[in-house]
Protein backbone atom coordinates (compact mmCIF):
# COMPACT_ATOMS: atom_id res chain seq x y z
CA UNK A 1 0.00 0.00 0.00
CA UNK A 2 0.94 3.27 -0.54
CA UNK A 3 1.16 6.06 1.76
CA UNK A 4 -0.10 9.09 1.28
CA UNK A 5 3.62 10.88 2.20
CA UNK A 6 4.50 8.58 -0.99
CA UNK A 7 1.32 9.48 -2.86
CA UNK A 8 2.23 12.83 -3.23
CA UNK A 9 5.52 13.49 -3.55
CA UNK A 10 7.07 14.93 -7.06
CA UNK A 11 10.37 15.76 -7.57
CA UNK A 12 8.67 18.68 -10.19
CA UNK A 13 6.84 22.15 -9.05
CA UNK A 14 5.12 24.81 -10.40
CA UNK A 15 6.83 26.27 -13.83
CA UNK A 16 7.83 22.34 -14.75
CA UNK A 17 11.09 23.32 -12.70
CA UNK A 18 12.82 20.77 -10.04
CA UNK A 19 11.68 21.14 -6.05
CA UNK A 20 15.28 22.26 -5.66
CA UNK A 21 15.20 24.85 -8.07
CA UNK A 22 11.54 25.88 -6.59
CA UNK A 23 13.12 25.93 -3.09
CA UNK A 24 15.87 28.18 -3.85
CA UNK A 25 13.72 30.46 -5.60
CA UNK A 26 10.95 30.86 -2.51
CA UNK A 27 13.53 31.13 -0.07
CA UNK A 28 15.21 34.41 -2.01
CA UNK A 29 11.60 35.92 -2.73
CA UNK A 30 11.18 35.72 1.01
CA UNK A 31 14.69 37.27 1.84
CA UNK A 32 14.04 39.84 -0.79
CA UNK A 33 10.98 40.86 0.75
CA UNK A 34 12.32 40.62 4.29
CA UNK A 35 15.34 42.44 3.32
CA UNK A 36 12.96 45.58 2.31
CA UNK A 37 11.14 45.50 5.65
CA UNK A 38 13.95 45.12 7.74
CA UNK A 39 15.51 48.55 5.68
CA UNK A 40 12.07 50.57 5.88
CA UNK A 41 12.13 49.72 9.69
CA UNK A 42 15.90 50.73 10.04
CA UNK A 43 15.03 54.22 8.17
CA UNK A 44 11.92 54.55 10.51
CA UNK A 45 14.16 53.92 13.25
CA UNK A 46 16.75 56.56 11.87
CA UNK A 47 13.78 59.11 11.24
CA UNK A 48 10.47 58.53 11.94
CA UNK A 49 9.29 61.89 11.61
CA UNK A 50 10.11 61.44 8.18
CA UNK A 51 8.15 58.03 7.59
CA UNK A 52 4.85 59.40 9.80
CA UNK A 53 5.07 56.76 12.37
CA UNK A 54 2.56 59.41 14.14
CA UNK A 55 -0.98 59.55 13.04
CA UNK A 56 -2.27 63.02 13.34
CA UNK A 57 -5.46 63.84 15.52
CA UNK A 58 -7.43 64.27 12.24
CA UNK A 59 -7.47 60.70 11.40
CA UNK A 60 -7.86 59.14 14.46
CA UNK A 61 -9.00 61.95 16.48
CA UNK A 62 -5.88 61.16 18.93
CA UNK A 63 -2.58 61.59 18.75
CA UNK A 64 -1.28 57.69 18.99
CA UNK A 65 1.73 55.98 18.29
CA UNK A 66 1.74 53.86 15.65
CA UNK A 67 5.24 52.18 16.24
CA UNK A 68 7.21 53.25 18.66
CA UNK A 69 10.89 52.16 19.07
CA UNK A 70 10.34 49.37 20.89
CA UNK A 71 8.39 47.62 18.64
CA UNK A 72 10.64 48.56 15.14
CA UNK A 73 13.39 46.64 17.12
CA UNK A 74 11.19 43.50 17.74
CA UNK A 75 10.38 43.84 13.83
CA UNK A 76 13.66 43.91 12.93
CA UNK A 77 15.38 41.41 14.95
CA UNK A 78 12.19 39.28 13.63
CA UNK A 79 13.12 40.26 9.53
CA UNK A 80 16.69 39.52 10.73
CA UNK A 81 15.74 35.97 11.58
CA UNK A 82 13.68 35.23 8.69
CA UNK A 83 16.40 36.70 6.69
CA UNK A 84 18.64 33.83 8.23
CA UNK A 85 16.20 30.95 8.57
CA UNK A 86 15.74 31.90 4.31
CA UNK A 87 19.21 31.54 3.96
CA UNK A 88 19.74 28.25 5.41
CA UNK A 89 17.02 26.94 3.55
CA UNK A 90 18.50 28.44 0.39
CA UNK A 91 21.85 27.36 0.93
CA UNK A 92 20.55 23.75 2.27
CA UNK A 93 18.49 22.77 -1.14
CA UNK A 94 21.66 24.07 -2.83
CA UNK A 95 24.34 22.17 -1.26
CA UNK A 96 21.52 19.42 -0.58
CA UNK A 97 22.34 19.60 3.34
CA UNK A 98 18.18 18.13 4.38
CA UNK A 99 19.03 19.92 7.75
CA UNK A 100 19.67 23.45 6.90
CA UNK A 101 15.78 22.99 4.84
CA UNK A 102 13.78 22.38 8.16
CA UNK A 103 13.81 25.81 9.55
CA UNK A 104 12.02 26.95 7.01
CA UNK A 105 9.74 24.26 6.69
CA UNK A 106 8.44 25.01 10.52
CA UNK A 107 8.01 28.65 9.60
CA UNK A 108 6.05 27.45 6.76
CA UNK A 109 3.92 25.41 8.93
CA UNK A 110 3.42 28.13 11.79
CA UNK A 111 2.44 30.50 9.25
CA UNK A 112 -0.19 28.06 7.61
CA UNK A 113 -1.73 27.82 11.62
CA UNK A 114 -1.69 31.75 12.21
CA UNK A 115 -3.66 32.25 8.78
CA UNK A 116 -6.01 29.18 9.55
CA UNK A 117 -6.73 30.59 12.80
CA UNK A 118 -7.35 34.57 10.91
CA UNK A 119 -9.78 32.09 8.64
CA UNK A 120 -11.73 30.04 11.45
CA UNK A 121 -11.70 33.63 13.50
CA UNK A 122 -14.02 35.11 10.36
CA UNK A 123 -16.08 32.31 10.20
CA UNK A 124 -17.02 32.30 14.33
CA UNK A 125 -16.68 36.36 14.64
CA UNK A 126 -18.17 37.46 11.17
CA UNK A 127 -18.76 41.27 12.85
CA UNK A 128 -14.98 41.40 13.37
CA UNK A 129 -14.68 42.32 9.91
CA UNK A 130 -15.84 45.63 10.22
CA UNK A 131 -14.61 46.49 13.31
CA UNK A 132 -11.73 46.15 11.07
CA UNK A 133 -12.58 48.53 8.86
CA UNK A 134 -13.61 51.22 10.96
CA UNK A 135 -10.67 51.28 12.89
CA UNK A 136 -9.13 52.16 9.22
CA UNK A 137 -8.34 55.98 8.82
CA UNK A 138 -10.46 58.33 6.98
CA UNK A 139 -8.29 57.76 3.96
CA UNK A 140 -8.50 54.63 3.28
CA UNK A 141 -9.49 54.35 -0.31
CA UNK A 142 -12.94 53.24 -1.22
CA UNK A 143 -13.59 52.62 2.65
CA UNK A 144 -17.39 53.93 2.86
CA UNK A 145 -18.22 52.07 -0.14
CA UNK A 146 -16.73 48.61 1.74
CA UNK A 147 -18.64 49.52 4.88
CA UNK A 148 -22.14 50.23 2.96
CA UNK A 149 -21.56 46.36 1.45
CA UNK A 150 -24.08 43.61 3.14
CA UNK A 151 -21.60 42.09 6.41
CA UNK A 152 -22.41 38.22 4.33
CA UNK A 153 -20.56 39.59 1.26
CA UNK A 154 -17.57 40.75 2.96
CA UNK A 155 -16.98 38.01 5.15
CA UNK A 156 -17.36 35.62 2.06
CA UNK A 157 -15.44 38.14 0.09
CA UNK A 158 -12.80 37.46 2.80
CA UNK A 159 -12.74 33.73 3.08
CA UNK A 160 -12.37 33.55 -0.37
CA UNK A 161 -8.94 35.53 -0.11
CA UNK A 162 -7.67 33.69 2.84
CA UNK A 163 -9.17 30.42 1.41
CA UNK A 164 -6.71 31.26 -1.97
CA UNK A 165 -3.95 32.47 0.07
CA UNK A 166 -3.75 29.31 2.21
CA UNK A 167 -4.43 27.11 -0.92
CA UNK A 168 -1.56 28.91 -2.41
CA UNK A 169 0.93 28.18 0.73
CA UNK A 170 0.20 24.81 1.39
CA UNK A 171 1.28 24.19 -2.19
CA UNK A 172 4.72 26.08 -1.48
CA UNK A 173 4.58 24.00 1.71
CA UNK A 174 4.71 20.43 -0.37
CA UNK A 175 7.12 22.05 -2.67
CA UNK A 176 9.78 22.35 0.40
CA UNK A 177 8.92 18.94 1.84
CA UNK A 178 9.15 17.26 -1.31
CA UNK A 179 12.50 18.92 -1.49
CA UNK A 180 14.06 18.24 2.01
CA UNK A 181 12.86 14.61 1.13
CA UNK A 182 14.61 14.58 -2.33
CA UNK A 183 17.79 16.27 -0.59
CA UNK A 184 17.22 13.51 2.34
CA UNK A 185 17.03 10.46 -0.17
CA UNK A 186 20.23 11.74 -2.13
CA UNK A 187 22.24 11.80 1.09
CA UNK A 188 21.17 8.18 1.54
CA UNK A 189 24.39 6.20 0.56
CA UNK A 190 23.27 2.49 1.25
CA UNK A 191 20.48 1.41 -0.74
CA UNK A 192 18.61 -2.24 0.28
CA UNK A 193 16.43 -3.93 -2.18
CA UNK A 194 14.41 -6.63 -1.50
CA UNK A 195 13.08 -9.18 -3.87
CA UNK A 196 9.78 -10.89 -3.00
CA UNK A 197 8.33 -14.14 -3.96
CA UNK A 198 5.37 -15.84 -2.90
CA UNK A 199 7.41 -17.84 -0.14
CA UNK A 200 10.45 -15.90 0.95
CA UNK A 201 11.95 -12.26 0.83
CA UNK A 202 15.35 -11.88 0.01
CA UNK A 203 17.59 -9.20 0.85
CA UNK A 204 19.88 -7.89 -1.97
CA UNK A 205 23.32 -5.72 -1.62
CA UNK A 206 23.19 -2.62 -3.62
CA UNK A 207 24.02 -2.26 -7.67
CA UNK A 208 27.09 -1.06 -7.51
CA UNK A 209 28.25 -4.17 -4.61
CA UNK A 210 26.42 -6.58 -6.86
CA UNK A 211 28.05 -5.57 -10.07
CA UNK A 212 31.10 -5.83 -8.55
CA UNK A 213 33.85 -8.38 -9.87
CA UNK A 214 36.15 -9.58 -6.92
CA UNK A 215 40.14 -9.58 -8.38
CA UNK A 216 41.24 -12.32 -9.69
CA UNK A 217 44.15 -13.98 -7.35
CA UNK A 218 47.92 -13.48 -9.49
CA UNK A 219 49.76 -16.79 -11.76
CA UNK A 220 52.03 -18.71 -9.64
CA UNK A 221 55.52 -17.32 -11.33
CA UNK A 222 57.05 -19.57 -13.17
CA UNK A 223 60.05 -21.31 -11.47
CA UNK A 224 63.03 -22.48 -13.62
CA UNK A 225 63.90 -26.13 -12.55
Amino acid sequence: MISPWDRWYSTSCCLCCHVRTGTIILGIWYMIINAVVLLILLSALYDPVQYRYHLTSSELGTDIDVMDDANICIATAISLLMILICGMATYGAYKQHAAWIIPFFCYQIFDFALNTLVAISVVVYPNTVQDYLQQLPGTFPYKEDIMSTNNMCLVFAVLLFIGCILSFKAYLIGCVWNCYRYVSGRGTTEVLVYVTTNDTTVLLPPYEEAVTIPPKDPPPQYMEA
